[in-house]
Formats: structure tokens, sequence, C-alpha cells
């Protein structure tokens, strides 16, 4: 494990060890016990797209570890000056430890990667967003003490959420069904794999997706950069809710978990955010310790 690109680079056994170490790391925070695995590190965190939790959590989490981070916008960097991402990366791989970054394509992700010689994490991409979807499975593990055999359904846009939860529930032998309006399926070739890797299934029927599930999970209905197709997508998406109505097919005790911001009374009611909180902002916490992990596994 050389960088955190996409879940989907990842072996099942190296998604454990990185649950297993996050776990390690959440007691010993919780019980006071310094762990500066990364003394005199440096991380660099390129954010292209705004945010709360990427940056808090990995700005905490590497001072946590012993290091130091850096944010890095657009306006701090050539590159948000039309310096190519190959020339920034071999710059940065000699003033840094690490890089994360939070930008829209996967490619910049994947050259800095490839012309850097330093970790590279994907923050968040159009594409998927590895590091949230690290924090659900163990949340979820916490929560149900297992993986296997459990049922996951996602409720609404077929985005990068969709993409990586696929492939990490998929990966974990999870059950993974997807609820979304004709036209705004996750990505075909992540789909095409999940059919022919795990039990996966896809439908405009919200109700189908979400019986018997044992997590529900869901996030908003227009995402960064498609704020002017708010209008539209609220009409679309308007019955992809996690309500207290779809809740009864669910299974009984079932999770409810939402990345983050959420927007009350569209894609998840008010009512089923407070009865779900301690799951949710459970889930939001363990961005800190699963990217900690990560940045260990890469770092250290």
């Amino acid at each position: 494990m050389k960088h955190l690109l996409k879940l989907g680079d990842l072996t099942k056994e190296e998604i454990v060890e990185i649950l297993d170490l996050a776990d390690k790391l959440k007691y010993e925070k919780k019980n006071g016990i310094e762990h500066h695995l990364l003394k005199g590190k440096t991380l660099g965190m390129i954010f292209q797209k705004s945010s709360t939790r990427t940056r808090v959590s990995f700005e905490v989490g590497i001072f946590d570890l012993g290091g130091t981070a850096l944010f890095l916008s657009p306006r701090d960097l050539q590159i948000g000056r039309g310096e190519v991402i190959q020339d920034t990366a071999r710059v940065l791989s000699r003033f840094l430890d690490g890089i994360m970054i939070r930008t829209f394509e996967q490619k910049e992700v994947e050259d800095l990667a490839a012309f850097g010689n330093i970790p590279i994490i994907n923050g968040l991409t159009d594409y998927c967003h590895p590091c949230q979807v690290l924090a659900d499975l163990m949340t979820i593990r916490e929560k149900k003490g297992k993986l296997e055999g459990l049922k996951m359904c996602f409720v609404g846009d077929g985005n990068n959420m969709a993409n990586s939860l696929i492939v990490g529930g998929i990966k974990m032998g999870m059950e993974v069904s997807i609820a979304c309006p004709k036209g705004y399926e996750p990505d075909a070739d992540i789909m095409k794999w999940a059919y022919e890797t795990g039990k996966f299934t896809c439908t405009s029927d919200i109700k189908e997706a979400a019986s018997a599930a044992d997590v529900l999970y869901t996030d908003v209905w227009a995402s960064m950069g498609q704020e002017e197709e708010f209008q539209e997508r609220a009409k679309i998406f308007k019955d992809y809710q996690i309500n207290s109505e779809l809740m009864q097919v669910a299974n009984d005790g079932a999770m409810v978990l939402h990345c983050l911001p959420a927007h009350r009374g569209e894609e998840i009611t008010a009512e089923i955010i407070e009865q779900h909180a301690d799951e949710i902002f459970e889930e939001a916490e363990n961005r800190l310790h699963a990217q900690k992990a990560v940045m260990v596994k890469l770092m250290a």
C-alpha cells in the first residue's frame, strides 16, 4: 500500500488492517495514550474543494500523531495559476512526507501519485471518497460487531459516495443495494464489477432496495459543483428520502449513516437524524481515527 487513491486499489486484508489500527488509535486517544508515530512528519493538504470534516480531521489527526499539517488552497499554490500537476507533484515531494488532496478530477490524484514520490491520500474527488467509507465501515463494525453478511442500502444520487460504498461494502463481504432515479446510477464500471464480484442490486424502487437492510445510508441530492442543478434535482429526488416510512422495511435495529453535511427535510428527515444521531456523529468522529490509521500505514 503506497497510496490511498481509491478503495478498489486495496485488498480486503489491507482494509481490515486499517480498521484494526483505527480501533487501536481511537482507544488510545480516548484514554489519553500518546501515539506520536509520525513525529517530525509533514502532511500537505491541498483543498480545491472546501471542507469541514476533512480539513479538521486530517489536521487534528497529524497533530495527534506528532506531525505537522500545511493547509494549501488554490490561492496558495501555483497550481491555481496554471502550473501542471506533474511539476507540483515533483516539487512538493521534496518538501513533504505525504499529501492529502480534496479535488474534482480523479486524474489529479492519480497524477500526483504517478509523478511524485511520496504517499498520496484521496480526501475526495467527484469519482470516489475512500476516507469517508473507511470511517463508515469502522462505524458499522463498531455498532454491529461485523461487516460480513450485512446488507447496506444507499439512497440517492449515484455519486462518489455510492461508488466508494459499493466497493468498500462488497470487498468486506456485505450485500450492497443502491436506490436512485434512472439516469443517476453509480459509475458503470464499478457496478459491473459489483455484479460480478458480490451481492449487488441497483434499482429505482427505494423500498425494494431498503428491504431487510441493516444499514441505510444517504447523501445530499446536489453535491459540490452541482448547486445550480438543485431545483431540478429536488424534483427528481423528492421520493428518495430516509424517513420513518422507509425504516419500516429495513431490519429491526437498522443503522442510519450520513456523510454530512445533511440537508434535513430533503434526503433525510430531521426525525431520523435525531433518532440516529449517535451513529451519524460517531461516523463523523471516526473520520479522524480512520484517517490517522491511513497516515500511519503510508507515512510511518
